[in-house]
């Protein structure tokens, strides 16, 4: 239950002192707002019927069917709060039977990593809030969590910025939980994607809270609408129905070139709300007292996925002191550059060392998909070779040309087993991040492709009502299914899509071939160089990318990052160890970065159960890392070195995963599990 809601709407002002004496009981140093805040909601839990971290459903209620509506049409904003939780605290976790859940991790297992027999509910006070310029467009949602154990007297806030594209709750289950655990205030970040639902049917849209408006009602505080007028709204709508944007690919404002500067942005909030509320009031009765500066509270930059990117992001473009040390897991961090740095493992240089996002996504989405085929179905694996982008006279040997590509490029053996359970996440990545990086409208259909909600026939259809009303819980900031608008026959979902070149069920390969195109700036098949549109496009898209590129200069803050030697969706050698190699080239031996690769662990912790012998959970490495960074920042002790962690596989999945299993970092790792920089070179261990 909601003890107390309020709206907090203090501006602040900053006094210097005045007086010719220059008296000290005349400086006071004030709390001001930061001017990008617009309105600040507070709601109060009470930690037992509501709470900050599972919503008052507990570890029980966490691990059981999603809470139902009471009127699926008209959630509630508590309801909507609720359902997102559930949502996207599982969606981060494995919960399943002998996961670990409820015994390494999960709401009962303290901060030190004991496992008790309640619920882990934790009261506290949460604010919310939009950062935006006063326009209505930017709207990206912050918010700050206060628990009731926070101790002011050893002040800590974490970032929680969401992964991928989630909302606003998107790193609950990940640094969110370990924050609130360990006393430490929060500091989320939407980063300006979110779920943002435009449905262009009845011209409605996401509030902040997540009820559902029309456009004009819901004027600048609408999450996201698509920069259209009236009549371009209306002609789209007759000409495409179904169809929606969002905000992560249509805003138009390519947001991962301010990850960096929200999750900043969260981390101010979060001092502007404790100062409010824990420093004493000043001599006008009005303004509080800064209590809590940079110097004097510790903050981490956390989260995982593409909010461990934003942490490191922030790190780079702390220009205040805000940030203290960053610990984060499987970054999705682009380095500036590929060269000027070696990565090894064992004996060889690796392939591929740090390319960017879009780059090899898109070639993901050539090739992954012909891996998850069948002899039924062999369309894209038979269209590729009809391109000469595949070897092999059967689905077989196709299939092993397809591995020994994606190898080649810079996937490790150890993504294999992987390889096909991907293929859909990297086609909405592709198509997602070609609309972000370009800044192309909805109307654009880039490359032939939308989005929206799909029949059994694979043709685009509404939204109904109550899965309108419940996407701020249910949607994970990509929303709908891809549609390729080109497909022979009229749009269809992409893996029923048929290439006017091939005239073959091929999913859709012609539009991913425009996609690969764009990455590069050449044609995917001849080579040759871009013209026309495409070539313009492509532009775009690069231009893009070279945006949201990493600098790799976290200016001598410590930081721990950790990743998945199997990790398929970003894999090591495009991301954590390039990053590792750029920050070697820029800071040299002024640099505190640690990191440390896990064997067996991937970017989704679901794999865990589905997948034993070949999987364990990277979580629990998440939760270490921030401990390890809270005892250097706090107690001086000094950060593990750089290292491979070799964990332990399961047989099958009705063995229970323990510590045994997940083996701590170590102080003093063996020189076949030491990682080491040397100049620019990274050198990992087989």
């Amino acid at each position: 239950m909601q003890i107390k809601t309020v709206v907090l709407a203090l501006a602040g002002v900053t006094l210097s002192a005045c007086g010719s004496d220059h008296r000290e009981d005349q400086l006071e140093n004030l709390n001001a707002k930061p001017a990008y805040l617009g309105a600040i909601t507070a709601n109060t839990y009470d930690g037992v019927s509501d709470d900050l971290l599972t919503a008052g459903l507990g570890k029980t209620g966490l691990a059981g069917a999603a809470p139902a509506y009471a009127d699926p049409v008209n959630p509630t904003a508590a309801e909507l709060r609720r359902n997102a939780i559930y949502a996207n605290y599982r969606a981060v976790l494995d919960i399943s039977a002998n996961s670990g859940y409820g015994s390494l991790y999960g709401p009962n297992v303290d901060a030190k990593g004991v496992a008790g027999t309640g619920e882990g509910r934790i009261g506290g006070t949460e604010y919310i809030a939009y950062s935006d310029d006063g326009s209505g467009t930017q709207n990206v949602t912050l918010l700050v969590q206060v628990p009731t154990g926070f101790d002011a007297k050893n002040p800590c806030i974490v970032t929680g910025t969401s992964s991928g594209s989630r909302g606003i709750y998107g790193a609950i289950g990940s640094a969110g939980e370990w924050g609130l655990k360990n006393n430490c205030a929060v500091a989320y970040a939407d980063k300006g994607s979110g779920t943002g639902l435009y449905t262009f049917d009845d011209d409605s849209v996401n509030l902040q809270n997540g009820v559902r408006a029309t456009r004009t009602a819901a004027g600048k505080n609408a999450s996201f609408a698509p920069a259209l007028g009236d009549a371009e709204r209306a002609a789209f709508a007759a000409a495409s129905p179904g169809r929606i944007a969002f905000k992560h690919a249509h805003s138009q404002q390519n947001p991962e070139k301010d990850w960096g500067k929200y999750t900043l942005q969260a981390v101010e909030f979060a001092m502007y709300v404790l100062n409010e509320k824990y420093g004493t009031l000043a001599k006008d009765n009005k303004s509080h007292i800064v209590m809590f500066t940079p110097q004097n509270t510790i903050t981490i930059a956390s989260s995982i996925s593409n909010g461990a990117g934003a942490a490191l992001l922030a790190a780079e473009q702390d220009t205040k002191g805000l940030i203290s040390g960053v610990a984060a897991t499987e970054p999705q961090v682009q380095p500036k550059s590929a060269t000027g740095y070696t990565v090894r493992q064992g004996a060889a240089v690796v392939s591929g060392q740090g390319k960017p996002l879009f780059d090899y996504s898109t070639f993901a989405a050539l090739y992954q998909p012909c891996l998850a085929e069948t002899a039924a179905a062999p369309g894209r694996c038979t269209a590729l070779a009809s391109k000469g982008l595949l070897n092999g006279t059967d689905l077989a040997s196709r299939q092993n040309d397809a591995k020994a590509r994606l190898k080649a490029y810079g996937w490790l053996a150890d993504s294999d087993v992987l390889q096909a359970a991907h293929a859909g996440t990297n086609i909405l990545v592709a198509v997602t991040y070609a609309y972000a990086y370009g800044k192309f409208s909805v109307t654009d259909k880039v490359c032939g492709f939308s989005f929206a909600s799909t029949d059994a026939t694979g043709a685009p259809i509404a939204f109904t009502a109550a899965q309108k009303a419940s996407s701020f819980a249910t949607q994970n900031g990509i929303v709908g299914n891809v549609v390729y608008e080109d497909s022979v026959g009229g749009a269809r979902v992409y893996n029923l899509g048929v290439s006017p070149s091939t005239q073959l069920a091929d999913q859709s390969l012609d539009g991913f071939l425009c996609l690969r195109s764009l990455a590069t700036g050449v044609d995917a098949v001849t080579g040759a160089a871009l013209t026309g549109t495409l070539a313009a496009q492509s532009a775009r898209v690069r231009a893009g990318m070279a945006e949201v590129a990493a600098t790799g200069n976290l200016k001598g803050k410590p930081a721990i990052i950790v990743q998945g030697r199997s990790d398929t969706l970003i894999p090591v050698n495009f991301a954590s160890r390039a990053y590792a190699g750029l920050n070697a080239s820029v800071e040299g031996s002024t640099s505190k970065l640690r990191y440390i690769e896990v064997t067996n662990a991937n970017h989704f912790d679901s794999f865990t159960n589905a997948l034993p012998a070949n999987v364990v959970p990277l979580h629990v490495y998440l939760f270490r890392a921030l401990d390890a960074m809270l005892a250097n920042l706090r107690n001086a002790t000094p950060l593990p070195p750089s290292q491979v962690v070799r964990t332990v596989t399961r047989a099958d999945n009705t063995v229970p995963i323990t510590a045994a299993n997940v083996p701590p970092f170590t102080a003093s790792p063996a020189n076949n599990n030491t990682i080491t920089v040397s100049g620019t070179t990274v050198s990992v261990p087989d």
